[in-house]
């Protein structure tokens, strides 16, 4: 019994051992001076510096985006240099892959990305079953208005899409018939703020999908969008520009992983 007792004591010693030791680095881990440094090497490594959220890897398939979208489930409860770290890392290899031309297609397409501003703090307060009839309501004139102009759905985001056309001037007049469309939709007293980017490129084809260079862009454009706005690139205005349509002043897009000489614009139809 002394013997066994011992035992258990040693055994008891070792587990405290190696909980301090996971405790330590825990604390060490979500210590904000590495946290800071950690953001601070991904905002200057190549690459879009929010790799790993679902606009950069949904629906993906490339190995970079896939294991990315693993190690964001794995996202510990508690900031974590490590995850960053990790994420920082296949950040690069997507860079690497695109700057080799992994990351482009050869067929010019115009991608859309829309998503509904401060649908999620409206949707906690108004409840699931009214959320859910916005979405489908949102859905149905969206989509009505983008497959009118000939426009391919690639994958729905929560409370936003992703959609090809293969002509740019289809894309932003689709875009601008959505948010015409969209005006009459209200439920429980709400009317959803939608917002849209449109960028024209060479995406790259796998399977159902699009990913690549020009599928970031385009959803970073979406995100520097205001609610009820369609923001486009500059090459995308360059290519629908007209009397049908006014354009705001050009913009650098100041987001993670855009090109610095990027610029973008609001449009909207001429009164």
């Amino acid at each position: 019994m002394a013997e066994e007792s011992a035992v258990d004591a040693r055994e008891e010693a070792a587990r405290g051992r190696l909980a301090k030791l996971r405790a330590a680095a825990a604390r060490l881990d979500s210590h904000p001076a590495l946290l800071d440094a950690v953001t601070r090497l991904r905002a200057r490594a190549p690459g879009d510096a929010r790799f790993g959220d679902r606009l950069s890897t949904g629906g993906s398939r490339n190995p970079a985006a896939l294991v990315a979208r693993g190690v964001s489930a794995l996202e510990p409860d508690r900031p974590s240099a490590l995850h960053e770290a990790g994420l920082g890392a296949l950040q690069i290899w997507q860079s690497l892959a695109e700057s080799t031309g992994r990351g482009r297609g050869d067929r010019p397409l115009a991608i859309v990305f829309t998503d509904l501003v401060g649908f999620s703090n409206w949707a906690l307060q108004a409840g699931d079953e009214a959320a859910l009839e916005l979405l489908r309501e949102v859905g149905e004139a969206v989509e009505a208005a983008f497959y009118a102009r000939g426009g391919r759905i690639v994958k729905r985001l929560g409370d936003g899409l992703m959609a090809v056309f293969d002509e740019a001037p289809d894309a932003v007049a689709a875009a601008l018939d959505a948010q015409d469309a969209l005006a009459g939709v209200e439920v429980a007293g709400h009317r959803p703020d939608m917002r849209a980017g449109v960028h024209h490129g060479c995406p790259r084809k796998v399977g159902r999908d699009y990913l690549g260079v020009d599928v970031n862009i385009a959803a970073r454009v979406a995100e520097q969008a205001s609610g009820r706005e369609v923001l486009v690139s500059e090459g995308t205005w360059e290519r629908v520009a007209g009397e049908a349509l006014v354009a705001g002043r050009p913009k650098r897009l100041k987001a993670a992983g855009a090109p610095r000489e990027l610029r973008v614009r609001s449009v909207r139809r001429a009164d």
